[in-house]
């Protein structure tokens, strides 16, 4: 049996501003560090072995405040940023001699990115609702298959997501790697589906709380065994 935690980012800037963010990366605001860090002693009592993050800085930034607060999820392992071995612009600077057992790898990867919000990008939601209409902008944030001008829906998302999940944490999961996995209110949607076998009427009123850990514990074979939100 292996844990897989899932949690969104603790509050953006944005999210305070009430913005479209999607794909611009914007940091954590004051509390939505305060919030990593209360989704940290959350978990305490869970060990980490392997985390994968989302390109986008307040997923990573939740990611690390998770995992050094509390130096017990760790388990004694130190918290290493694993880059892109393509990443032309990193040259190859993290090679080092040193012992994997002592180490606990942070993996990035674009296909945990935010769904993409195209031309509302950084644009209001209030304001975005009075231009559009709330009923147009609702349908936009809210259904499946309905995506915002020059962006994803939430079908879309998904498509992107799942196969990333499934050939790469839930790889882990079958190991039994416990697997912390920080990233974005609708690419966690659509890994909760999967896991949840939730239609897509129900998944487009699933709501995710910022940095609100939740926690499966999965048997080899990808079955979910038990599922407990750490909202209090």
């Amino acid at each position: 049996m292996a844990t897989l935690i899932l949690t969104r980012h603790g509050q953006s800037l944005w999210n305070a501003a009430n913005r479209f963010t999607g794909w611009v990366d914007v940091p954590l605001s004051e509390r939505g560090r305060a919030e990593a860090t209360i989704a940290s002693t959350k978990l305490r009592d869970y060990r980490v072995t392997v985390c994968f993050t989302s390109m986008l800085i307040r997923a990573i930034e939740t990611t690390v405040i998770i995992l050094t607060e509390c130096d017990e999820i760790c388990g004694g392992r130190i918290p290493i940023m694993k880059h892109q071995e393509d990443d032309q612009n990193w040259h190859g600077w993290d090679k080092y001699s040193g012992n994997p057992n002592e180490e606990l790898p942070i993996y990035t990867s674009p296909f945990l990115d935010e769904r993409y919000y195209g031309e509302l990008q950084g644009k209001n939601k209030e304001e975005t609702a009075a231009q559009y209409g709330i009923e147009q902008v609702q349908l936009w944030r809210r259904s499946y298959s309905e995506a915002p001008p020059g962006g994803e829906s939430l079908e879309n998302t998904r498509e992107r997501v799942l196969p990333f999940f499934t050939s790469r944490i839930m790889t882990h999961i079958a190991q039994g790697d416990n697997v912390l996995v920080s990233a974005h209110g609708n690419s966690l949607r659509a890994i909760i589906m999967h896991l949840d076998q939730l239609t897509p009427e129900e998944v487009v009123k699933l709501e995710l709380g910022t940095a609100v850990p939740i926690v499966y514990e999965i048997d080899e074979q990808g079955t979910v065994l038990s599922k407990k939100i750490l909202s209090a």
